[in-house]
């Protein structure tokens, strides 16, 4: 128990080593658990957490659905885009981001010149049963088929996604072996020149 510890230590001192002032940012659909997520991987990073529509909600002084109900999404985004512009000058972090965030082009080019980005990934299936659980908090599905409009989206979306540096599968797993998945993926990308567990270099 003691190795994978002291492991697991030396992989986010790696990742810490290696990505200086940048962020890593997670990106994906409502539900797929970035908050939750990214508050354990900031934990074990030992970086703040931010979450980007809290920091939005700050700035408004008002909820995002009711950003959505007096302002429509438009007015949403383009203070979406300012906010998150803002806080990636505020890096090393880790920074989730709102479902629709990296569908903007000026806020991905940001993301990705300040940035990590790791596309937190789901099934269909997965975001559904969890987004049911708290529905009445997403503005985007308060149609009158939520399940076909998360269809649209995800069609929409997931070709942009699929642009993030890492993808990184959410599944019915504990949330703690999708932050060490993480970060064994972060050790991948920014050393790709140490070698890997078990092989000779």
């Amino acid at each position: 128990m003691t190795e994978i510890v002291l492991q697991n230590d030396a992989d986010a001192a790696a990742v810490l080593a290696a990505l200086g002032s940048r962020s890593i940012v997670l990106i994906g659909m409502m539900g797929v658990g970035k908050s939750s997520i990214g508050r354990r991987l900031a934990g074990r990073l030992g970086l703040p957490f931010v979450d980007a529509d809290t920091e939005i909600e700050k700035a408004a002084g008002m909820s995002i659905s009711e950003i959505f109900a007096r302002h429509g999404e438009a007015y949403f985004r383009s203070g979406e885009a300012r906010v998150i512009a803002r806080l990636l000058d505020a890096g090393p972090q880790v920074l989730a981001a709102g479902g629709g965030a990296f569908m903007n082009p000026d806020t991905r080019a940001g993301i990705r010149s300040k940035g990590i980005s790791v596309w937190l990934r789901a099934e269909f299936d997965v975001l559904i049963r969890r987004i049911n659980k708290r529905k009445n908090d997403r503005p985007l599905l308060q149609t009158s088929d939520p399940g076909a409009t998360l269809r649209a989206l995800l069609a929409e979306r997931e070709p942009v996604y699929a642009q993030a540096d890492l993808t990184i599968q959410s599944q019915e797993t504990p949330h703690d072996a999708i932050v060490a998945e993480i970060v064994t993926a972060l050790v991948g990308l920014l050393n790709p020149a140490a070698p890997a567990p078990g092989k000779l270099a």
